[in-house]
């Protein structure tokens, strides 16, 4: 492998470990916070995908569909958690599986009535549809630096939120023991609903902004949620840190496992998961 296929590869290997992130840091808040094992988190990713090709159409502005579009899906956790989510925060996990997982297919139903069963495109912005030249004969795509840097300001933003503010304060008491949060006044039951929304937001942010690259079809959330569980299983639940440390290894192993050793390529992630358990059963980081 010569210097330039490297660079291009590790590339890759931070931005799709950046946008694993950005899924799994929604998903190991609502577990390790809420205690809540949600198997429908890659609906929230196929439904951002599907807000960017219905808006982008509708406004005109790939921009302006984001913002909208994250709005919406922070709205759409809102009232997802306060309609069905909040009645299972103290249900056994299998309740919980089995609810997550029957509203897989109810958003499926529900994209496929809306939206069809084809395969839609999402127009790059004319503006990130160039290359960055890296040698002489290599370039990256300048959407994909993009990608990396909305993820990387939404890590920062959300590690601020978290360790910084006093709902972040309020997020990691309510995580740590949520009885006694709520015995000193406060409401954890809008820290809970807050927590959602900002889930359901990060994965429909991460859908959004992946759609002109891997394009939008039916099922993409199905696809991306076991890579998920990979990440905050190794991250350590309900750690932010974690899951962005996760992140970028399975992107690492996985990106370059296809490049070096395509035979078992499907194997390493899983083998990398097993290593860190088998040292660290509890993940790389403790909540």
């Amino acid at each position: 492998m010569d210097f330039s296929t490297f660079l291009i590869q590790t590339l890759n290997s931070v931005q799709y470990g950046l946008l694993l992130f950005m899924l799994a840091a929604g998903l190991t808040l609502i577990f390790g916070i809420m205690g809540v094992v949600n198997l429908a988190h890659g609906s929230f990713y196929m439904l951002g995908a599907y807000l960017a090709f219905a808006l982008t159409s509708q406004l005109g502005s790939f921009a302006a569909a984001i913002v909208v579009g994250a709005v919406l899906s922070a709205v759409f956790g809102l009232a997802l958690e306060r309609v069905l989510f909040r009645h299972f925060y103290h249900r056994d996990h299998l309740d919980q599986v089995l609810m997550t997982f029957g509203l897989i297919y109810i958003f499926e139903e529900a994209r496929s009535l809306l939206w069809g069963d084809n395969v839609h495109g999402v127009a790059m912005p004319a503006l990130l549809s160039g290359a960055v030249p890296l040698t002489d004969t290599q370039s990256y795509p300048v959407y994909r630096l993009f990608m990396m840097g909305v993820c990387v300001l939404l890590a920062l933003g959300l590690y601020l939120l978290i360790n910084k503010t006093r709902l972040g304060m309020k997020i990691r008491a309510g995580a740590f023991n949520s009885d006694m949060t709520e015995a000193l006044g406060i409401n954890i039951k809008l820290i809970h609903a807050v927590v959602f929304g900002m889930g359901v937001a990060l994965a429909g942010v991460a859908g959004m902004i992946a759609a002109p690259v891997s394009s939008v079809y039916p099922g993409m959330g199905s696809s991306v949620l076991i890579m998920c569980f990979v990440v905050v299983v190794i991250g350590g639940i309900g750690s932010v840190r974690g899951a962005l440390i996760a992140a970028l290894l399975v992107g690492f192993v996985d990106t370059f496992g296809k490049v070096l050793l395509p035979q078992v390529a499907g194997m390493l992630v899983y083998m990398l998961m097993a290593a860190v358990l088998l040292w660290k059963p509890e993940g790389l980081f403790k909540q």
